[in-house]
């Protein structure tokens, strides 16, 4: 018997969608973003289907990446699995670096790539490769579910991983690999059910603050800072509070708030050292921290006992491979960091007063916006959900932006693996799953290595998205780190510029116009403030013009003007 006959007793490709579909829903997923094509059309109509008896929000993207964003996004905002949709070939490598980042970001992702059957493979048929296994390690799970088999099982699996039901593993990106035979339409007759509306979901989402038992007097005075690093969230803030320590918070640990958060910490980081009068004896990490070089330093120091609160897997980094010593209940971990002393953490906050307002002395004597000032009034001035993009625009606000009594926004990042890709159609799929204000501040060379990700096609869904663009016209993060110094030194000539500036002159508000976005330019944090006052509707790009090239001079004016203050109060 041919493999043709055999299959005539099997599931049809809808069949087999459609227990995929209802799967996926019994699963947790209420969101979907498919991308077209031919040979994923089954489980195009099944959830056709699906979303007209409300079911399950449909959004639909023509570009692959941008979905693989956009649905990472809507994962990160609800906390719950988002499947995204592609047809074979090249359709399914475009996910790779969403996948990369849901990986390490332990985030739910949901690959479901169609294929074609298992006669078509490697015969040179049309859009066939290899699919189960490009994502490699990057994936919890990833099956092969041949063509007229039932997915059921497959489904169910790939759930379970996905959401860190496994022991010892996180949540992460799975992917579904289903093979589908002609026919891949519906039959003749069948019709969609009647529309119920669009289902819209939103999952309730945790607490911003938490509270948690003071220290008590047997613990010992130890001078403990708690560094809250990406993801940490309220517990690290609790934690600070509760044992009378110093925090400092990355401004994506959604902890960088509360009476013991210190402002620009980086720059106080030198005045603790060994060699001081008051030298850090601990560390304390909740989250992943990720933004600066004088935090990296002090977690590489030998002679400072770190540990790093765990009480879940995770996915950033491998069992043995940090100094850290992971530890899973606060109660060990109280004992651990001990308790601040009132000198220890009066100590912390006026350095970061001091350290806070020489900082933004600097930045007043500018006529024109800079990267931290923008980051500054972006911090200052956002409610509701912040997206910060990788390179200098989170660098920026975890320098300048001072630690708020209580929250005003939930922050969000791709610090799985800081990457560029994919920021706008993150910052759209946080804004719809979320369902509030979103605004979301980016350099002008991650804006446009997404610029596709504004394209939303006509009824689709657009979300409530302030996007701040520091248009510098090129990529300023490189003068602050090795490469300025080659720059200023001129052995390379243009190079620098060249290879690492990259320098453009694209016209930001003709691009917004194409992709029917508002937009307004600015050039001063007074306009920028003003612009972030106004009321909007949809989608807006505030442009912030501004210049790249004594961005090296005024960090070393910043660095100069935070250490002779801090001196001064810690010397008196």
């Amino acid at each position: 018997m041919s493999r043709t006959d055999a299959a005539q007793d099997t599931l049809t490709s809808l069949g087999a969608a459609r227990i995929a579909v209802a799967a996926l829903l019994d699963g947790g997923v209420r969101s979907v973003v498919v991308a077209p094509g031919s040979r994923s059309a089954p489980m195009a109509y099944a959830l056709a289907e699906a979303s007209a008896a409300g079911k399950v929000e449909l959004l639909v993207r023509i570009d692959e990446r941008a979905a693989g964003f956009t649905a990472l996004g809507l994962a990160l905002a609800t906390g719950a699995p988002v499947a995204v949709l592609t047809t074979s070939g090249t359709a399914v490598g475009n996910l790779m670096p969403a996948v990369m980042e849901a990986n390490h970001a332990a985030v739910p992702l949901v690959v479901v790539s169609a294929d074609r059957p298992e006669e078509l493979r490697g015969t040179g048929a049309n859009q066939t490769t290899v699919q189960l296994d490009l994502f490699g390690e990057h994936v919890r799970f990833a099956v092969d579910v041949p063509a007229g088999d039932s997915p059921q099982r497959a489904v169910d699996t790939a759930l379970a991983a996905a959401t860190g039901a496994f022991e010892d593993t996180p949540p992460g990106p799975v992917q579904l690999n289903l093979a589908f035979r002609d026919p891949l339409v519906p039959e003749a007759g069948e019709r969609l059910p009647e529309q119920h509306g669009r289902g819209t979901f939103r999952i309730a989402t945790e607490p911003l603050t938490m509270t948690l038992t003071h220290a008590t007097a047997d613990l010992p005075e130890l001078r403990t800072v708690v560094l809250a690093g990406h993801d940490a969230g309220p517990v690290a803030e609790a934690f600070a509070r509760a044992h009378g320590l110093p925090l400092l918070a990355e401004p994506s640990s959604n902890s960088r708030f509360g009476p013991n958060a210190v402002g620009p910490y980086r720059l106080l980081l030198e005045h603790f050292g060994p060699d001081s009068v008051m030298p850090i004896e601990r560390v304390v990490v909740f989250g992943r921290p990720t933004l600066s070089r004088p935090v990296s330093a002090l977690l590489a120091r030998a002679d400072v006992p770190a540990a790093l609160y765990e009480p879940v897997p995770v996915a950033w980094y491998e069992p043995g491979r940090r100094r850290e010593t992971p530890i899973a209940s606060l109660t060990e971990l109280a004992e651990f960091a001990g308790r601040g002393s009132s000198a220890w953490l009066d100590a912390w906050l006026l350095a970061g007063a001091a350290g806070q307002h020489a900082l933004d002395g600097v930045l007043a004597t500018a006529d024109a916006a800079t990267g931290p000032s923008v980051g500054a009034v972006v911090w200052q001035h956002t409610r509701g959900q912040l997206v910060l993009g990788s390179s200098n625009g989170i660098r920026d606000v975890d320098l300048a932006g001072q630690p708020a009594t209580e929250p005003a926004a939930t922050v969000f990042a791709n610090r799985g693996l800081a990457g560029i890709d994919g920021t706008i159609s993150t910052a759209t799929g946080i804004a719809l799953g979320g369902r509030q204000e979103t605004t979301l501040l980016l350099g002008d060379v991650t804006f446009l290595h997404d610029a596709g990700g504004l394209l939303l096609g006509a009824g689709e869904g657009e979300p409530q998205l302030r996007i701040v663009v520091l248009n510098d016209s090129g990529g300023a993060i490189f003068s602050l780190l090795e490469h300025g110094a080659v720059a200023e030194a001129g052995g390379y000539g243009d190079a620098v510029e060249r290879l690492f500036g990259t320098p453009h002159s694209v016209d930001i508000a003709a691009l917004a116009a194409a992709y029917g976005v508002g937009h307004c330019a600015v050039s001063t944090t007074a306009g920028l403030a003003e612009a972030l006052a106004a009321p909007f509707a949809g989608r807006t790009i505030i442009e912030v013009r501004t210049d790249r090239h004594e961005l090296r001079a005024l960090h070393r004016r910043i660095k100069a003007a935070v250490s002779a203050a801090v001196a001064g109060v810690l010397a008196e």
